[in-house]
């Protein structure tokens, strides 16, 4: 038995702030549950909390919505004072409004203040009907009422103000906009307000009404204040153009039969705290993009999948018909239902920073030879990631995929963290990491499966597969291009990578592995340029391993043993020492690819319809 220290160039995992184990003196060990998976060590020695809504380790982690929490809106805003720029026209703060109309709802009645030239206000007991002709004006709304609503008819943009307002509408929507310009929603600071529709709806024809608060033009939420909505007929909010939110406003959907927010033209979230609980989906864009900038939102999801159309429909968190774009902010999304989503989109995925949490835990649905299964992160396209952290937790049962594309996954850099029943990561056309520190555990199925071509330049990459004939990494046999990075995959099988396109050397090592075991590869001058410890038991066990450090020369593979100090990256190690075990075998890296042992060369998976 003797010391040798750990020399791995693993740097960049030291920056992995919510991912990494701590460094201390003495490494924190991995523990294993009754089914032999791993209790995955994650923001600190004791599981740790975060103030996001988020607490525990990857394994154990949970999303949940604390009303009185109203911390994340601390990103900064910026507010576009160009004239010709994009978004210029969302800022109340570029327009002016100068006549105010003041309404009072007082139970079954109403107060009305400030009468202006142009504007119509028709009053039903507590059922009020605005029409306006005129430029620059705000309403500011206020009281109480448990059978009344507000209804806006306006050939112009203005300004709505909720000053302390609770609207109860037994039979509609409790604001109904339906003019189509645009309407400033400002939340005065330091009030609640509060919106409840009725289960059912008197219509009127000609006219949609969808949703608790519904309007057919843009809605731009600014202010301080807090909005409460309970949609009991359908969606809780929703607009047939596009819906902004910004810094400072706390929006609560407690219920929602349908859509928490639904709309046609997209969703831009700005700032704010949106705590989001619905029965389908917790934002739906039809059309339009979703843009993340700021803000924290978390969305809970419970409904199951169903059979409608000739096909099968889920919920998702959030579900977008075109892009989905986050640069900075805080997302949560968890899904319950049967094949419930996290997020869903058919357009490309780009995330280039921020924090997202996703956890969906329901069950394959089935309808006669159908089927559609739950999924952490998806899109019909592309999964473009530069930057930022991300938790994927996916518990289901078959299908139950991380992070998938239909196309292409690029990552370019971020940390990366997937516990998923099926594939970690899966794209159907082409997997590129370039950067980033990236873990991927499944229970079942492959840690990183490309249904076509793999290349790794860069960056840190543990990825655990499931035991025999399951992969830590698989492409199918197709191209498997290794020209940097830091790659450790280990399964029942693996992808060779392909020797004349690879510029790194690896070595794929074919043996038996037990849960908790160390596994050491050390270099002629008894450097370590390995050291792992083993996730789960395999009684064929095929490990993958690639590293800058790795040259042409003799090697000698060592299992068992220990470790002291130094940190880990979900069991691989660096910057420790290593206490030798037992020597398994030794072999020379002549070749750019070298298999040892028995190896077992997978494939398997497959583009499966799920």
């Amino acid at each position: 038995m003797y010391m040798r220290k750990i020399n791995l160039n693993l740097y960049a995992v030291m920056a992995l702030a919510l991912i990494l184990i701590c460094s201390c003196s003495k490494t924190q060990d991995w523990e294993w549950n009754e089914n032999g998976q791993p209790i995955i060590p994650g923001q600190g020695e004791d599981g740790g909390s975060s103030n996001d809504g988020i607490s525990g380790t990857l394994l154990d982690f949970d999303i949940l919505i604390d009303e009185a929490d109203t911390s994340g809106d601390d990103f900064d805003e910026t507010i576009v004072t160009d004239k010709n720029a994009d978004g210029y026209d969302d800022f109340v703060e570029n327009s002016t409004f100068t006549k105010t109309v003041a309404i009072n709802y007082n139970g079954t009645s109403v107060n009305i203040g400030n009468e202006v030239d142009g504007v119509t206000v028709d009053v039903d007991g507590a059922h009020v009907v605005v029409n306006s002709t005129v430029k620059e004006v705000e309403y500011v709304l206020s009281g109480s009422t448990t059978n009344g609503s507000f209804k806006m008819y306006s050939s112009n943009k203005y300004k709505l103000t909720l000053g302390g307002v609770s609207i109860t509408n037994p039979t509609g929507a409790a604001i109904n906009i339906q003019s189509k310009k645009r309407v400033f929603v400002v939340l005065e600071d330091g009030t609640e307000n509060n919106l409840t529709d009725g289960t059912s709806y008197t219509t009127i024809d000609g006219e949609d009404m969808k949703a608790c608060f519904f309007s057919e033009a843009q809605l731009i939420f600014s202010g301080k204040g807090a909005l409460n909505i309970a949609g009991l007929y359908r969606h809780a909010l929703c607009s047939d153009d596009y819906i902004r939110f910004r810094k400072g406003v706390k929006l609560n959907i407690r219920q929602a039969v349908k859509d928490g927010i639904h709309t046609n033209e997209g969703v831009i979230i700005g700032g704010g705290i949106l705590n989001i609980q619905a029965t389908d989906d917790g934002i739906q864009s039809e059309d339009g993009d979703i843009v993340v900038t700021g803000g924290r939102t978390t969305v809970l999801t419970t409904g199951n999948g169903v059979y409608e159309d000739n096909d099968i429909s889920s919920s998702s968190a959030i579900n977008g018909g075109a892009a989905f774009t986050m640069t900075n902010g805080i997302v949560q999304l968890k899904s319950t239902g049967s094949a419930g989503k996290g997020l869903n989109i058919d357009g490309d995925i780009n995330i280039d920073n921020g924090t997202l949490r996703v956890i969906t835990t329901g069950k394959q649905y089935v309808y006669q030879k159908l089927d559609s299964s739950a999924k952490g992160v998806k899109s019909k396209a592309n999964v473009n990631i530069n930057g930022g952290t991300i938790w994927v937790k996916t518990t289901g049962d078959e299908g139950s995929e991380g992070i998938e594309s239909k196309a292409t996954m690029t990552i370019n850099g971020g940390d990366i963290a997937v516990y998923a029943y099926d594939d970690a990561l899966n794209a159907s056309n082409h997997i590129e990491i370039n950067g980033g520190n990236i873990y991927c555990y499944s229970i079942g199925n492959d840690g990183i499966d490309s249904n076509g071509t793999l290349t790794i330049t860069g960056g840190v990459v543990v990825a655990s597969g499931a035991t025999s004939p399951e992969d830590g990494i698989d492409c199918d046999q197709n191209t498997f291009k290794i020209t940097g990075g830091v790659v450790l995959g280990i399964g029942g099988a693996t992808s060779m990578p392909t020797s004349n396109a690879c510029t790194q050397r690896s070595v794929v090592y074919g043996a038996s592995g037990t849960a908790g075991q160390y596994i050491s590869i050390q270099n002629s001058n008894n450097e370590s340029v390995l050291t792992y410890q083993i996730p789960r038991t395999y009684s064929k066990m095929t490990l993958l391993f690639s590293s800058p450090k790795m040259q042409t020369g003799d090697y000698t593979i060592y299992t068992g043993g220990s470790v002291e100090g130094g940190s880990s990256f979900y069991g691989l190690y660096t910057d420790a020492v290593y206490q030798s075990g037992t020597k398994a075998t030794t072999f020379s890296a002549s070749s750019m690819v070298t298999s040892v042992g028995n190896v077992s060369s997978g494939g398997g998976g497959g583009n499966r319809p799920w």
